[in-house]
């Protein structure tokens, strides 16, 4: 087990498939905060979906498996099916959001799961391993994607800090946000650009039926640890990096075992554990606080009875 244990970690492509993981777990947990805060959890799933056609359109046009260009296909169809979601939604047709992106996430999963399938027909379509974006398949990542991953983690990171005033008023009242100017709606466009570029990137380990997880889960288990933002960031950070790189070490060490859904089931053990038994938010810590609440209302109500009894004597 130790043997074991000590080759994988020392393993070249571990250790690329690892550092690129974490730092996916660790930007993903940081945007999905503010992506929960501003309840539009569904919309990471459908953008996760929507990307798939871009990628199947941008690698038929040049027929290569060029990380940058199918995450910029992705991108694109992922920032057009948006479009198409906020059309709907702010149409007199009265679709109301939740209805829209459901339309939009399977119109455009459809259309990406069938142009797959025409993919399938090139001769080089096995080796440049598109079908992999569904679930994923972290172990073909290489070198490039993961400096590609790292330029945009850093660049995430500084972005946040910097405006982190902004992007936490529009987290928490974006209505108040935008009567401040179009400043606000400048920030709250980046935001979304931010989200939208690190579910794209997620793709190849996560894969789009599962990219959500990675996004939403961490978010979800660290708001049961605290209230003050800043804690639930990093609490977020934490969560989706150690999860990342347990699930890689997991799906490593065994056989067969793919490293996208080792990773979505490790960072769904830390959010189910977290409802449960986190002390500040947790199922158990409300259910203590609720019977100490019911304790101390009979007292007081049986302290007041006798001090009623004992004036009417």
């Amino acid at each position: 087990m130790i043997d074991t244990f000590s080759r994988v970690l020392t393993d070249h492509t571990f250790q690329i498939v690892a550092l690129a993981t974490v730092l996916l777990g660790l930007v993903n947990g940081v945007l999905g905060v503010f992506l929960t805060l501003k309840r539009q959890s569904l919309l990471g799933d459908a953008l996760g979906h929507s990307a798939l056609p871009g990628i199947a359109i941008a690698f038929i046009i040049i027929q290569d498996k060029n990380f940058l260009l199918l995450l910029i296909g992705g991108g694109i169809a992922a920032l057009l099916a948006t479009g198409i979601i906020q059309l709907l939604s702010n149409s007199p047709s009265g679709i109301k959001q939740d209805a829209a992106l459901a339309l939009v996430l399977s119109s455009f999963f459809g259309l990406g799961t069938i142009l797959i399938t025409y993919i399938q027909r090139f001769p080089n379509a096995s080796q440049a391993g598109i079908k992999n974006f569904i679930f994923g398949q972290a172990s073909g990542m290489l070198r490039r994607d993961l400096y590609l991953i790292g330029i945009f983690t850093i660049l995430a990171f500084i972005l946040v800090a910097f405006l982190w005033k902004e992007f936490k008023l529009l987290s928490f009242d974006a209505i108040f946000a935008k009567m401040q100017g179009k400043k606000y709606a400048y920030l709250e466009s980046l935001l979304f650009l931010l989200m939208v570029f690190a579910i794209v990137l997620g793709l190849e380990s996560v894969g789009v039926v599962l990219i959500s997880a990675l996004l939403i889960n961490p978010a979800v288990a660290s708001r049961q640890w605290s209230d003050k933002l800043s804690i639930v960031v990093l609490l977020a950070a934490v969560f989706g990096g150690v999860s990342a790189f347990v699930g890689t070490l997991l799906s490593s060490m065994g056989q067969q075992i793919p490293t996208g859904p080792a990773i979505v089931l490790v960072i769904s053990g830390i959010a189910f554990f977290s409802l449960i038994f986190a002390p500040k938010n947790g199922l158990l810590a409300k259910l203590v606080r609720h019977h100490r609440n019911q304790k101390r209302l009979l007292k007081d109500l049986t302290r007041s009875a006798k001090q009623g009894g004992n004036e009417s004597c």
